[in-house]
């Protein structure tokens, strides 16, 4: 099963989420109908700002677990280098 590792926003170097899932079109839709309650819903980071493919879901879930541990300053470079204006992908 293949996976994705995403993070979604409020705005331009605002919160920031990451998450992990096997369908990302599917989870992104959940988080903004907030079908969920938690942190997305409360903080409104409902834009997908990046997102990167693993044809594994065991590799997305250890990338996740890695990028949760990074510092706020390399997720935001992570993202700019992907997204430098953090447009809703």
């Amino acid at each position: 099963m293949t996976g994705f590792v995403y993070m979604t926003s409020d705005k331009p170097r605002g919160v920031i989420y990451t998450g992990v899932t096997s369908d990302l079109h599917g989870r992104i839709w959940e988080h903004r109908n907030e079908i969920q309650k938690g942190f997305t819903q409360r903080y409104k980071a409902k834009n997908l700002v990046w997102f990167e493919y693993h044809p594994n879901i065991v590799l997305a879930i250890q990338r996740e677990k890695s990028l949760k541990r990074y510092l706020r300053e390399w997720k935001i470079k992570l993202i700019e280098e992907l997204n430098p204006t953090w447009i809703d992908l």
